[in-house]
Formats: C-alpha cells, sequence, structure tokens
C-alpha cells in the first residue's frame, strides 16, 4: 500500500519554498521548484498562492513570524535592555535565513507578522515609560535591526568583496580616507549577513540608537 502524502497546504507551500531559499537562495524559488520539491504538479499551488510575487511575499512574512516567535519569550531587567536582546534574537534568525532581509527590505506592503512584532515593542516601551510619540519615532529609528538586520546601501551579491591589489593603489591615489579606512578595519563573513554586517557593528548601531531613546525619555520625564 503506498504511503499516505500529506495534503498540499499553503503552510507546506511556504515551508518548501523557505527550504529552497535555505539551501540555494531565493533565486532558486520558483513555482516548479516548489513544486517538485513538495512532489506535485506547479499548477497545484496556485489553489494556494496565486503568484510567484504572492509566495514571495508569504516568504517575508514566514521569516517575520519567526522573528516574532523568537523574541516573543525574551525578557530582561529594562525595557530598553528587552528591545536590545529581542533584536539581537531576531538577528539569529535572519543569520539562519540570509535571504530574509533583502526580500522583506522589498516588500510594497508591511508583512503581516510584522504587526504583531511592532506591537511588541510599544507595549514594552510603554512600559518602560516611553510615551506614544517616543515609542513612534523609535519604530522609525530602530528600522529595521527590530527584524534582525540593518540596511546597507550596497551590498555585493556574492564571492570576495576585497578589493584588488590595483584597486587598492587606485583608491590609495584618489581616495586616500577610504583606502586608509579599507585596510585597517577587519570585516568577518562568519556570523555576517552582509560583508559590514558583524555582531559588533550591529550591537554598536543598536546601542546609539537605544542609548539616544533612553535619554530622550528621560529627559522628556524630567521636563
Amino acid at each position: 500500500m503506498p504511503p499516505v502524502r500529506e495534503a498540499l497546504s499553503r503552510d507546506r507551500v511556504v515551508a518548501g519554498g523557505v527550504a529552497i531559499a535555505d539551501a540555494d537562495g531565493l533565486a532558486a524559488v520558483t513555482m516548479r521548484r516548489v513544486a517538485a520539491e513538495l512532489e506535485c504538479e506547479a499548477m497545484s499551488l496556485y489553489h494556494h498562492v496565486p503568484s510567484k510575487d504572492a509566495l514571495l511575499a508569504a516568504l517575508a512574512d514566514e521569516a517575520t513570524r519567526l522573528v516574532v516567535q523568537a523574541t516573543a519569550a525574551v525578557t530582561a531587567p529594562t525595557g530598553v535592555d528587552a528591545v536590545r536582546r529581542r533584536c539581537l534574537a531576531a538577528r539569529e534568525v535572519m543569520l539562519r535565513h540570509p535571504w530574509a532581509p533583502g526580500l522583506i527590505g522589498a516588500q510594497q506592503h508591511t508583512p503581516p507578522s510584522a504587526w504583531a512584532l511592532y506591537e511588541q515593542l510599544v507595549g514594552t516601551l510603554s512600559e518602560a515609560g516611553f510615551d506614544d510619540d517616543l515609542a513612534h519615532r523609535a519604530i522609525h529609528s530602530l528600522g529595521s535591526m527590530v527584524f534582525g538586520f540593518s540596511t546597507e546601501l550596497f551590498e555585493p551579491d556574492s564571492g570576495d568583496a576585497t578589493p584588488d591589489p590595483d584597486t587598492m593603489a587606485m583608491m590609495a591615489q584618489q581616495m586616500p580616507h577610504l583606502a586608509r579606512m579599507a585596510a585597517s578595519v577587519v570585516h568577518e563573513v562568519d556570523g555576517a549577513l552582509s560583508v559590514c554586517d558583524t555582531r559588533a557593528e550591529f550591537e554598536f548601531t543598536l546601542g546609539l540608537v537605544l542609548d539616544g531613546l533612553e535619554r530622550e525619555r528621560v529627559r522628556r520625564a524630567a521636563g
């Protein structure tokens, strides 16, 4: 007797897309490839996601749902510390799914799961003494860091981003400040979402934002 296949569902389609993106990158996620992963006909997928764009939007929402799941149980002595720890927990999710930051950032509409993350953030800040105006500013100030990544202006697609010797020589002549910085700053690859997105750099930026928000909260409370 042949084994009974699990019924096709939207959750299975999304999980199949996540598995492919994790293994081979987002470019490998196609309706045909997902169908092959789930051992079904590609047309069957359209009963659950109407298009490839809808599938990619569902993957972005799944990534944000995983962030909500990972950060929900995080606690800390203060609200600001809780936000800090949640951003770092969210970053662990992004490291497991390195395709997610670019996909989330490319969405034209907020992934539905993100609203739960914002609700969590505003609730934590409110309990820590932030008024609604400052909590609103905090959302904008933290930006993508609550999802566990920071937005880079330019990110290399792949390969070694270290300039070759000829480029370094040209930089030394024409752009001495950039050349000096490139030669002196070490860019770690392990545990990074982009060439410059190391944990230390992420924490540094996060600390600047949260420390500034806390100073503003104290100033408002005293005024």
